[in-house]
């Protein structure tokens, strides 16, 4: 059982230290919890200013008996332990039955699909959030999508988020699990679900930048699920691109292979195939980001009719970023002040106002343009 307000699980990864570390900036007391002590003792001490932070270590079985023991007495869950297909349903599960607020960093549809699905109902019957995707590559995005939707009128989104930088390890296998999402990886169009072709990228133009960025559907994005809702879209798509082409060219690569060779393999053999792969990618744990190399472009383009509208977020260390909207989303939940519940984003349980405030508070993000 919990007596501090946040549990963040998976807190030795490179993400899960980076949620610590912002909770420390918010003043929140938190548990650092995840499968083995030992390294979960020698990443806390490896977090900036940790010394100043109110936390405890705790090891937990990846069961959701266990983890809902865990979660007992918090308020909120950041789980960070992905890929999220295999790991996140017990994790949901656990916080369901602990009745805490949940937040992730996940961008696979196939499991934000059975989250919504199997534990939406319980979490809103409990006044309680169950928001995936609270991370770059996601948040600042839909940020950017909604105060495009701030003009009346808009009804189709075109949303490119790019990034320059590597992906860490756990990112790596995350990436090659969402492969597996990919029947079911859409964009709306005319209020309906269209599925995106496999192995394919798409040059896209980037405000300020001269030259076209190969980007990808990335498992078809969250926003296209969160705006299916949302009765002024008719229209969304969602694409994801690194500046390092070469990068680029590998994903459609592998996913071509992964159509090719793997898809009809047994799901367990397929599983261990993906993450072979993914280790040879991205082995180890990358250096802590660095503001003059790792700069990000979110932009989305709105139409309606003859309406337009556009908006530009540029900002920089995506992962940084991360653990920043984990915890502050996780703030602003303490204490039931969230706009929604249920099966939600941070934008909507929080406010994309205040979510892009935060981000400027900690100078990620100047000012926004378009």
């Amino acid at each position: 059982m919990s007596e501090r307000p946040v549990v963040v699980y998976g807190a030795s990864g490179y993400t899960g230290r980076l949620v610590c570390e912002f909770l420390r900036h918010y003043g929140l007391p938190f548990v650092a919890a995840g499968r083995d002590k030992a390294r979960l003792e020698s990443a806390m001490q490896r977090v900036p200013g940790i010394e100043t932070a109110d936390y405890e270590v705790a090891a937990v079985e990846h069961r959701s008996e266990a983890l809902a023991e865990l979660f007992d007495g918090a308020q909120v869950v950041c789980n960070t332990v992905g890929p999220f297909l295999y790991y996140g349903e017990a994790v949901v599960e656990a916080a369901a039955r602990a009745g805490v607020h949940y937040l992730d960093t996940t961008g696979e549809l196939d499991f934000m699909e059975v989250a919504r699905r199997r534990f939406g109902p319980s979490f809103e019957a409990a006044g309680r959030v169950l928001a995936p995707c609270t991370a770059y590559m996601y948040t600042p995005l839909e940020i950017a999508a909604r105060i495009v939707l701030e003009t009346g009128g808009i009804d189709t989104l075109e949303a490119t988020c790019i990034a320059t930088g590597t992906p860490t390890h756990g990112s790596t296998q995350t990436i090659l699990a969402m492969f597996q999402s990919a029947p079911n990886a859409f964009y709306l169009a005319e209020n309906r679900r269209i599925v995106w072709p496999a192995a394919r990228g798409y040059e896209v133009a980037v405000p300020g930048l001269p030259m076209t960025q190969l980007a990808h559907p990335w498992g078809g994005g969250s926003l296209p699920l969160y705006f299916e809702r949302d009765s002024r879209v008719r229209n969304c798509r969602q694409l994801t691109a690194f500046t390092n082409r070469e990068l680029m060219e590998q994903v459609v690569e592998i996913q071509g292979v992964y159509e090719r060779e793997l898809k009809d393999l047994p799901a367990g053999e397929r599983a261990e195939k993906l993450a072979a792969i993914a280790e040879q990618m991205q082995p180890g744990m990358p250096p802590r980001e660095n503001a003059l190399v790792h700069r990000n472009i979110d932009h989305v383009a709105g139409r309606g009719g003859n309406i337009t509208a556009q908006c530009t977020i540029h900002s920089f260390n995506p992962y940084q970023i991360t653990g920043l909207l984990q915890a502050a989303t996780a703030s602003h939940l303490i204490g039931g002040r969230q706009l929604a519940s249920g099966f939600c984003s941070a934008c909507e349980a929080v406010g994309h106002r205040e979510l892009l405030g935060q981000l400027r508070c900690f100078g990620y993000v100047d000012g926004i343009s378009g």
